[in-house]
C-alpha cells in the first residue's frame, strides 16, 4: 500500500469513493447529490494538498489537506479522509491520519482540527482519539443523518508539536 499526492487523472477512481460515501449521507456534509464537477472541486482543487492511498494500481482511499481557517489561525490544518467500502477494515484510514499528521508538520502546521464529526460514525471518533485527537466541542443537533435524525456533532483537536 502506497500513500502518495493525488494527480487530477487519479480523480476518475476517486470519484466512486467520494460518491459513495457522500451519497450515503452519513458522514460527511456534503450534498447527496454533490456533481462530478463539484466534487472535483472540492476535493481535487480546494485543498492545499490531496492524497491517495493505492494498492496495486487500484485507489482504496483518498484525503484532503487543508488550511482551517485563514490568518490568524492558519497554523491549523483540516483534513477529510474517504476509504472505499471494499477496502475498510484494513487500516488504511488510520494510516492516512498517520501520513497527514507527518505531511501537516512538514508544511508547517501546528495543529489538526476536525470540524464536523457526526457522533453516529463511531469508528472515526473511536480512530480519532486513539489517534491522539480530543473532542474540544459538541455541536448539538448540527449533523441531519439519514435515519438517525438530528444528531450532535464533534470538533477534534489535536496539537502537532511537541
Amino acid at each position: 500500500m502506497e500513500i502518495r499526492e493525488a494527480l487530477p487523472t487519479d480523480f476518475e477512481q476517486v470519484w466512486p469513493i467520494f460518491y459513495q460515501v457522500v451519497n450515503a449521507g452519513e458522514t460527511y456534509a456534503y450534498a447527496t447529490e454533490t456533481s462530478r464537477e463539484e466534487a472535483y472541486k472540492i476535493w481535487m482543487e480546494a485543498p492545499r494538498k490531496t492524497f491517495v492511498c493505492e494498492e496495486d494500481g487500484e485507489i482504496l482511499g483518498t484525503y484532503y489537506l487543508k488550511t482551517n481557517q485563514p490568518g490568524p489561525g492558519a497554523h491549523v490544518c483540516n483534513c477529510g479522509y474517504m476509504v472505499a467500502a471494499n477496502a475498510r477494515g484494513r487500516g488504511l484510514a488510520s494510516a492516512m491520519c498517520e501520513h497527514s499528521q507527518k505531511t501537516a508538520r512538514e508544511l508547517g502546521y501546528r495543529a489538526m482540527q476536525f470540524n464536523f464529526v457526526a457522533v453516529t460514525n463511531e469508528g472515526a471518533v473511536r480512530l480519532w482519539k486513539k489517534l491522539g485527537f480530543a473532542e474540544v466541542g459538541r455541536l448539538p443537533g448540527a449533523f441531519n443523518h439519514p435515519s438517525a435524525g438530528y444528531v450532535d456533532a464533534l470538533v477534534m483537536y489535536k496539537t502537532l508539536v511537541d
